[in-house]
């Protein structure tokens, strides 16, 4: 069983930045993929960023490739998601996901996610 928990949400203005973390814990979570996703009110869920086991190997949704950053620290099995320059559009539930694929869909992994509101 794996098990994702999400932190570091808020309240931000537009231009700043936030920095989410993931933790993950269960027994295979540490080969999976990894990897953030997002839903607005009234929108479906989009992609985001994901990252491989080792942390060497990243992908990006092109929207938001130069202002997110996705890491991800093995040893703690955490996954971050660095978010600079935000705007008003990034305001969603980011969730994070972990899976064997990069594909993440709905019988992948999932945190309960969490607030980004980006507004002065």
């Amino acid at each position: 069983q794996v098990q994702l928990a999400e932190s570091g949400g808020g309240l931000v203005q537009p231009g700043g930045s936030l920095r989410l973390s993931c933790a993950a814990s269960g027994r295979t979570v540490s080969r999976m993929i990894m990897g953030w996703s997002r839903q607005a009110p009234g929108k479906e869920r989009e992609f985001v960023a994901a990252i491989n086991w080792s942390g060497d190997s990243t992908y990006y949704s092109n929207s938001l490739k130069g202002r997110f950053t996705i890491s991800r620290d093995v040893a703690k099995n955490t996954v971050y998601l660095q978010m600079n320059n935000l705007k008003p559009e990034d305001t969603a539930v980011y969730y994070c996901a972990a899976d064997n694929h990069y594909h993440f869909n709905l019988g992948s992994n999932w945190g309960q996610g969490t607030q980004v509101t980006v507004s002065s």
